[in-house]
């Protein structure tokens, strides 16, 4: 399995980024894909996830409403459209994808993106 993060980069609070994360190597039928996020000095948290098959979403409380978790199953592709940033979205984003369940901590999933930084000025 490869996922291949990208979309990053350097905004002003009130900006909008959209993060993709293309999966390659299987069929993702059975997969959640998920996207977590990590500031310096502290642990990497749980963003937002969503199933390849499905329609439910997930977030964390201090995304919802301004992050939405989507994906295009035809380029096995997962995005995260991420609005009214914030100077503490500030982290590097990393997708991940596990089988199964839904998880929200970082070491149940089992496949990682190389991640990709966010830097959100105020």
């Amino acid at each position: 399995v490869q996922l291949q993060a990208s979309g990053g980069g350097l905004v002003q609070a009130g900006d909008s980024l959209r993060l993709s994360c293309a999966a390659s190597g299987r069929t993702f039928s059975s997969y959640v894909m998920g996207w977590f996020r990590q500031a310096p000095g502290k642990e990497r948290e749980f963003v937002a996830a969503i199933r390849w098959s499905g329609i439910r979403t997930y977030y964390a409380d201090s995304v919802k409403g301004r992050f939405t978790i989507s994906r295009d199953n035809s380029k096995n592709t997962v995005y995260l459209q991420m609005n009214s940033l914030k100077p503490e979205d500030t982290a590097v984003y990393y997708c991940a994808t596990k089988q199964g369940s839904i998880e929200y901590y970082a070491h149940e999933y089992e496949y990682w993106g190389q991640g990709t930084q966010v830097t959100v000025s105020s």
